[in-house]
């Protein structure tokens, strides 16, 4: 699989997620810089990493949104590439409209560092493909706004299409308000476009991939992608 990573301003999680791809499930990994359009032909797979791109001045992907390897970023996608975005990338996602919802404040107005549990609540995508249904990974998060917000018609929509690929839950998979650690509406901590091929989570899976660190829950979701690759 031929791998992409977006480098912004600010990113601070590239590195984790070239050295997850490159040097532990030994994928083509390259690096994209975020000044210059790029032909994508080739690439299997794009990820925007997590970060802080343009030190989330105005909000969160604001200004990222507007970086010229977006302009390629977004004619891959809708050419069926399949795009990955975590936290800071799942924001700027949403901000370029290949995602639907908005990431707002988290509820307790503080920023929450801190590994949970997330639910599997669709298998029959490419970054879901190797998980069990109602899995249950153990992922960190990192971020001030990462509360995932959509209206209730168009919750209801991502419902039914099976738009929803991660929710927040305890470790036995109960989702309740005291699972949900940052006030996300429907818990949701993952969501996907219609197509199934661009997905963004708040959640940080290259965080827990390599054996070396502690869990390797994230792991699933990269080996996912390979075996549609």
């Amino acid at each position: 699989m031929k791998c992409g990573i977006v480098v912004f301003p600010g990113s601070n999680c590239d590195h984790d997620c070239y050295h997850i791809l490159k040097h532990i499930l030994n994928q083509e990994t390259h690096w994209l810089w975020h000044k210059e359009e790029a032909n994508l032909e080739s690439f299997d797979l794009v990820v925007l990493p997590g970060g802080f791109s343009y030190g989330d001045y105005l909000r969160a992907g604001a200004i990222a949104r507007f970086s010229p390897i977006m302009n390629s970023i977004i004619r891959f996608a809708e050419s069926g590439g399949k795009v990955l975005g975590i936290c800071n990338g799942f924001q700027i996602l949403l901000e370029c409209d290949l995602l639907p919802g908005a990431l707002i404040q988290n509820q307790s107005r503080k920023f929450i560092c801190k590994n949970v549990s997330v639910r599997i609540e669709n298998t029959d995508t490419p970054f879901t493909l190797q998980c069990g249904k109602n899995q249950v990974l153990e992922i960190p998060i990192a971020h001030h706004q990462g509360s995932y917000y959509i209206d209730p018609f168009s919750l209801n929509h991502l419902e039914e299409n099976g738009q929803i690929l991660f929710r927040y839950c305890d470790t036995s998979g109960n989702v309740s308000a005291e699972s949900n650690p940052n006030g996300s509406v429907g818990s949701v901590a993952g969501v996907a476009n219609g197509g199934k091929n661009v997905m963004g989570l708040m959640p940080h899976p290259e965080r827990c991939a390599d054996p070396e660190l502690a869990g390797t829950d994230g792991q699933i979701i990269f080996q996912s992608l390979i075996s549609n690759s």
